[in-house]
């Protein structure tokens, strides 16, 4: 039976090569529709929770699905001759230079050419470079004598996932996809629709690739324009989350974005890079996307010098003091701590002789860069008078604003959580700075 007839009658056989944050919610999203789905990763700690049924991903239910056989994991690929359908979810990081490493998208076409059979269909949803598809997708299944769009079918559909939103799911958000082939584009599309309500087709897999770089360059440029706008209103002695406030009120033309101690997460930080990387390549240079990357990776050091001179109103100095940092995790109520800016900020103090210890309720173990376990402590409000600054990074929702300004000596916002609250003890980035009050000379 032909591939389309297949899925269709959700015949087809399913492969998820990642099962990270984007492939196990969409393995479980298959399974649950009535597909028979097989999980593959590296990591085997990962494939025995799946198959035991554990999840060890918030807002998905496995136990049903595993128990009924329609989703099981493998830490191999000796099986995916049988499958129909291919989907790519694996890491595309960047390298110590700052360029893409697709060594692992690369590592899984290795196995997969090998393993082809003919009519099957493959899509990659790793976040890329405009070209990807084509350039190792497609070419490793020409290698191996296959005709795309005839012997089989390449599609590209960037993920949309947003760890801890609970409006807006893989089911209730629109899907892009582009195939090589108007074959592989029908494909494709068709077996999205069994999960997805909205899938929208576009000309080219490099249309949908770029839509992607597109959506979170558009976003790392606003946090950036924001936060120098936070910077310029402190040296202004304006409040720029009342001058947000206001903006907001406007009907048209304007979207709110807000500042923060900078940019975290597996896509913001490092989707630009990508776009940027590329574009080089055609000898074409963003000034935007290099001058945003330049200033929401300073943020972190502005955050610690605000620290500093919160300090020195105490007149205390940085090295020796105690300190704890509230939030780890790159964004509110998840357990993601990748690309956090919060780690940074943590080793920017260590390295300068702060004694610092951090609460980060959404995950027990955090980890340095030296591999060295830190200090995450409960949540007692109690304690905070011990240290000599609180910094709050991720505005988790079981922070209280009124406990933490009521409990803490200094309290640092970096995201506006205390907002209403006026004390001088609670100092908030993007707000006029806290000046201690001189002695005036006396006239000679």
């Amino acid at each position: 039976m032909e591939i389309l007839e297949r899925i269709k009658r959700k015949q087809a056989s399913i492969g998820i090569a990642g099962l990270g944050y984007v492939g196990l919610p969409l393995a479980a999203a298959y399974a649950e529709n009535g597909f028979s789905v097989m999980g593959i990763d590296s990591d085997p700690e990962k494939v025995k929770l799946i198959n035991q049924g554990i999840n060890y991903i918030d807002g998905i239910d496995l136990e049903k699905v595993v128990a009924d056989g329609r989703l099981k994991a493998a830490d191999h690929y000796e099986e995916i001759h049988k499958l129909d359908v291919m989907i790519i979810c694996v890491p595309t990081p960047l390298d110590q230079n700052q360029q893409p490493d697709i060594s692992y998208i690369v590592n899984v076409m290795n196995h997969v050419k090998k393993r082809l059979k003919k009519g099957s269909l493959i899509i990659l949803e790793s976040t890329t470079y405009p070209g990807t598809t084509e350039d190792i997708i497609q070419q490793a299944v020409t290698e191996e004598g296959f005709i795309v769009g005839e012997d089989i079918y390449i599609c590209f559909s960037p993920e949309r996932i947003d760890p801890g939103n609970r409006n807006f799911t893989i089911k209730n958000t629109t899907k892009v996809i582009g195939g090589i082939t108007p074959k592989c584009l029908e494909r494709g599309q068709l077996l999205y629709s069994h999960i997805i309500d909205t899938v929208f087709p576009v000309s080219s897999p490099r249309v949908a690739e770029m839509s992607k770089l597109l959506e979170n360059t558009f976003r790392s440029i606003n946090i950036a324009f924001i936060n120098e706008m936070a910077l310029m209103c402190e040296k202004l002695e304006v409040n720029i989350w009342e001058v947000i406030k206001a903006a907001s009120t406007k009907p048209f033309g304007f979207m709110p974005f807000y500042p923060g101690p900078g940019i975290g997460g597996h896509c913001i930080p490092l989707d630009p890079m990508y776009l940027s990387w590329k574009a080089r390549g055609e000898n074409f240079f963003s000034r935007f996307i290099e001058t945003a990357q330049e200033i929401n990776k300073q943020m972190p050091q502005h955050i610690v010098g605000k620290i500093s001179e919160i300090l020195n109103e105490a007149k205390k100095c940085l090295n020796g003091a105690s300190i704890l940092l509230l939030g780890m995790a790159y964004k509110p109520n998840v357990s993601d701590c990748r690309e956090s800016p919060s780690l940074d900020v943590y080793e920017l103090l260590t390295e300068m002789g702060a004694k610092v210890s951090v609460n980060e309720p959404f995950c027990e173990n955090i980890f340095d860069r030296n591999g060295a376990k830190m200090d995450n402590r409960p949540l007692h409000y109690s304690q905070f008078a011990e240290y000599d600054c609180v910094v709050l990074l991720t505005p988790h929702s079981l922070y209280d604003p009124d406990l933490l300004t009521s409990s803490a000596k200094a309290l640092l916002d970096t995201r506006n959580l205390t907002d209403g609250i006026h004390q001088d003890h609670v100092y908030v980035i993007g707000s006029p700075v806290k000046k201690r009050k001189r002695k005036q000379l006396l006239p000679n």
